[in-house]
């Protein structure tokens, strides 16, 4: 059987939606295996029909989607899977969704809103997920929104990995776009080896979505390198508007850095355009051609993913793969 790998009377194996293929080939190929052969299409009236060509009977499965573009077909795609799984008799079916969809719905600001992530997990245990792992979650507290275990991953050691070979720590302050992220600008400060803080006090109108007004900075910037971190890019108004003030403030330069680049709309023009020096993210969600600018590099968070899905398997410790001080 090709796409499954065995220890002893454990047999793992990878299964992947459309959203991304890529990224579940490379989180494959690190595990030393292969995407599992499926057939997937579409019917006319839009119904999602899914069929795995071999089987899992038996199996700890990984099912791994992307929600991006076209966020409710991928999740209904991996819905689909996931009952597919089940009633194929796999032993044990993980939800892996990098980019968790609706997670920026958690809570309720104004009366008669849903709750939309909770929605979304009791769906996929619904559906006979067992577990689910997600990369840099908008609030790590949604883990209590599924019953059962929930790995959180930290996209952190990629994108300091590669940052820290790019800058000069003596001269560099770590941005948080708002003062809500300051604990996970404090994190980035530590791993860059102590650098200072700022951050960069806005508002929002909780009745206008993707629209905030980025005031001033709080923090010295003048003739510093500025790294601007975030969980995600979505339309980019935000982080461009923050580029904008730290400029204004005196920063010498601008990296900006992301675990999710959602990319929507205007994103590719205002962030090529903001004035950043680099744009870093990750691809937990698929990048097309159209949404690429010169500033911005793609990091691979396949070897973070396949190290997590190893440990799960492996009846291993996730947390051992993060320093103790990261959850």
């Amino acid at each position: 059987m090709t796409g499954i790998i065995s220890e002893g009377s454990k047999r793992l194996v990878i299964v992947s939606g459309r959203a991304h293929p890529e990224l579940a080939q490379a989180v494959a190929k690190e595990l030393g295996t292969e995407v599992l052969s499926s057939s997937a299409y579409d019917f006319a009236n839009g119904e999602t029909y899914v069929r795995f060509n071999e089987s899992v009977r038996g199996c700890d499965v990984f099912c791994i989607q992307s929600h991006g573009d076209r966020v409710n077909d991928w999740v209904m795609e991996q819905l689909i899977m996931v009952d597919a799984l089940k009633r194929a008799s796999a032993k044990r079916i993980s939800v892996v969704a990098p980019f968790f969809p609706y997670a920026r719905q958690d809570k309720k600001h104004l009366g008669r809103e849903p709750i939309s992530a909770r929605l979304i997990a009791d769906l996929y245990a619904t559906a006979g997920a067992e577990r689910l792992m997600s990369v840099d979650l908008h609030s790590a507290q949604e883990q209590g929104f599924f019953d059962g275990p929930w790995d959180h991953l930290w996209a952190q050691p990629v994108l300091v990995d590669y940052v820290s070979k790019h800058i000069d720590p003596a001269n560099t302050t770590v941005v948080s776009p708002d003062a809500g992220r300051i604990r996970v600008a404090e994190r980035w400060a530590d791993k860059l080896g102590g650098t200072p803080l700022a951050f960069v006090h806005k508002t929002r109108d909780v009745t206008r979505p993707n629209q905030s007004v980025a005031n001033r900075v709080v923090g010295d910037v003048k003739g510093r390198t500025c790294v601007l971190v975030d969980d995600m890019i979505d339309t980019g108004g935000t982080i461009a508007k923050a580029v904008k003030v730290l400029l204004d403030a005196g920063a010498e330069d601008v990296i900006i850095a992301a675990t999710h680049g959602v990319l929507s709309g205007p994103a590719a023009e205002r962030l090529s355009t903001c004035g950043a020096k680099e744009v870093i993210v990750t691809d937990t969600l698929p990048i097309s051609e159209e949404k690429r600018f010169e500033q911005l590099t793609i990091l691979s968070i396949a070897p973070l993913l396949a190290a997590a899905i190893k440990a799960v398997f492996d009846d291993g410790s996730v947390a051992d793969l993060f320093d103790a001080g990261d959850h």
